[in-house]
């Protein structure tokens, strides 16, 4: 399966957004379902170092990824820095105590994998959340740098996709997590509403989408997953049929008109161009007043929480914000 690209400082990615939705859901189901059991599933230390091959990477890696971050490891036999490299990254996997799985994958026997990963020479090492892929770093690094990266990345496993890691028991049998997972979970009430939400978006019915999320909003006000889920079909929706060339015409034209330059920061954001979109926003709120002001000031809340929190450029927007409104 193609691995696809994350950056923890890129743009935003609406796709991103959405398997962080169901990450989330996964992961809070899968901590319910542990606390059920009195901390069943536990794993050994043994299996937070696993061998992956290619027929086992959908399930190993990717699935895995969904409820712990998998960083890999790209070795061969051969490589001298890879025999540097590897026994860091073991030590490091169970000194971090499920905060990340570590899979080792043999270039050698996995050409394809590293075809596909893009690898141009190894040691080379990945991250996998919530399914997507997201490059760490290349060659041999030393401890310190490696710990910052890792730190980072499970610093963003928790606030942007929920994922807290695995529950270690030096007592457990190794493999015993394999057996807990294949216990079925119990379908949370909104599921199948937020599934349908789902399938809408990927069926390009916004309408339908934004209905679904509404459904369950209606129930459970407080549902994170479906408040998220609403603001992303309903910034798709918005610019869904529009002319883009307009919008930025009316936007450059008149600068103190607000739902122009809401208009066109639903556009830039879209487009992948968060700082942009939140600049305008902000200028905005400095040029009006009274509802229109309240209005931008509305809207940028709104891609605070698509963009996250824990994105650096959503807490530097929300310093400018503070002083252009006081």
């Amino acid at each position: 399966m193609q691995p696809r690209n994350m950056s923890m400082s890129g743009v935003v990615d609406l796709a991103a957004v959405k398997a962080a939705q169901e990450a989330k859901s996964k992961a809070e189901q899968a901590r319910a379902e542990a606390a059920r059991q009195g901390g069943g599933g536990a794993v050994s230390p043994a299996d937070l170092v696993i061998d992956v091959d290619e027929a086992g990477f959908e399930l190993d890696v990717l699935q895995r990824s969904t409820e712990v971050p998998v960083v890999i490891d790209f070795w061969a036999e051969w490589c001298e820095p890879c025999k540097q490299l590897s026994p860091v990254l073991e030590r490091l996997a169970v000194e971090y105590n499920g905060r990340f799985v570590l899979a080792k994958v043999d270039v050698d026997a996995n050409q394809m994998l590293m075809q596909q990963f893009g690898i141009q020479g190894i040691p080379a090492v990945f991250a996998v959340v919530a399914g997507q892929a997201l490059p760490l770093f290349q060659g041999a690094a030393g401890e310190v740098q490696i710990r910052q990266t890792l730190d980072q990345l499970v610093q963003v496993a928790e606030q942007r996709f929920g994922l807290t890691g695995l529950v270690v028991d030096a007592d457990a049998e190794p493999g015993a997590r394999q057996a807990a997972a294949a216990q079925e979970i119990p379908a949370g009430p909104y599921d199948a509403l937020l599934e349908a939400a789902v399938q809408a978006l990927d069926a390009g019915d916004l309408g339908g989408a934004v209905q679904a999320y509404k459904n369950v909003l209606s129930d459970d006000p407080g549902n994170t997953e479906a408040k998220l889920g609403l603001v992303q079909a309903e910034l798709l929706q918005r610019v869904q049929g529009i002319d883009p060339q307009q919008v930025r015409r009316d936007a450059a034209e008149k600068p103190k008109d607000a739902g122009a330059q809401i208009a066109a920061a639903d556009l830039d954001l879209v487009g992948g161009h968060v700082e942009d979109a939140f600049g305008r926003l902000i200028e905005t709120v400095g040029r009006t007043a009274g509802d229109d002001r309240d209005a931008v000031r509305l809207r940028l809340l709104e891609l605070f929480e698509l963009v996250g929190a824990d994105d650096p450029r959503v807490a530097a927007a929300r310093r400018a914000l503070a002083r252009a409104l006081f």
